[in-house]
């Protein structure tokens, strides 16, 4: 009996330690694999281009609307003003700080900092009416005019700032690239969509009227986007995106008289790249 029952002691002994032994093998679960309750931000910049659209010019005297309007953005390139504090709202810039809500979902607010300079010096199909026509060097046969600087200069660029709200999904794709060590390395798929207010400071100067340039409250926008997320040592990434959407300004400010107003609607791509960080608190 005695034997038998020290055999069923070492018996026992043996499975526990194996056990043990296999628990402690066992490889600790990777800090990427989990996003829930994660914080991110990022910063980077971005290029843009806008549709023509059709802008409408109103106030006391007139009202015109100038069809098919061309615009392009202002790059500032690779320069140091993108990480200097004092400086960092002259280029085109993109901020956003998010959670994950679960290990796929995070939702997030920021502002895309974009810029629209309308084309100068071009010819536009115009209709309405607007005082002392011809006196700005812009009127042209056919019913057109010349974008020329007395007539008319107007720009958001400081900027067509887009401040929204996204909800986004992120999804692991590491293993197609045969990464299994995410913790030093991992790619992911993000794909978001986005709504918010344009909060621009357009800089104008209408029919020899004095320059105005306010920040002011002026539309809404709604965004979608796609991107890949390239994620070093756990919590740094560089993201890429390409991010698309509408834009309405319906209440812009053009002159120092707050009667005067212009509205537009335009589609944007924005091609994006930041850097950033993902952590828990």
């Amino acid at each position: 009996m005695l034997l038998k029952y020290n055999l069923r002691i070492v018996i026992a002994t043996i499975l526990i330690t194996q056990i043990s032994l296999a628990q402690d093998t066992t490889a600790p679960e990777k800090y990427t694999a989990h996003n829930k309750g994660k914080f991110f931000v990022y910063w980077g910049g971005n290029r843009e281009t806008f549709t023509k659209s059709d802008i409408r010019f109103y106030g006391e005297g007139y009202d015109f609307t100038l069809q098919n309007v061309t615009a392009y953005d202002k790059p500032k390139g690779w320069h140091v003003d993108y990480v200097n504090p004092a400086r960092m709202t002259i280029p085109q810039t993109n901020l956003r700080i998010g959670y994950f809500i679960n290990d796929h979902y995070n939702i997030s607010i920021g502002v895309d900092h974009m810029k629209y300079v309308m084309a100068q010096n071009r010819a536009v199909d115009i209709n309405g009416f607007y005082p002392n026509p011809g006196t700005y060097g812009e009127s042209l046969p056919n019913g057109q005019v010349l974008l020329t600087e007395d007539f008319l200069t107007f720009e958001h660029t400081d900027g067509l700032n887009y401040v929204n709200t996204e909800f986004a999904r992120v999804d692991d794709i590491s293993k197609l690239f045969r990464i299994t060590n995410t913790d030093k390395f991992q790619i992911n798929l993000t794909e978001g969509a986005g709504i918010g207010l344009l909060y621009p400071k357009t800089n104008a100067k209408l029919l020899g009227n004095n320059r105005h340039d306010d920040f002011h409250v002026s539309g809404y926008g709604v965004s979608a986007k796609v991107g890949l997320n390239f994620t070093f040592f756990k919590h740094f990434f560089i993201q890429t995106e390409l991010k698309g959407g509408y834009i309405n300004l319906n209440d812009i400010r053009t002159t120092e008289n707050s009667s005067d107003r212009a509205e537009q609607k335009f589609f944007f791509l924005q091609k994006i790249i930041v850097l950033g960080g993902i952590f828990k608190l």
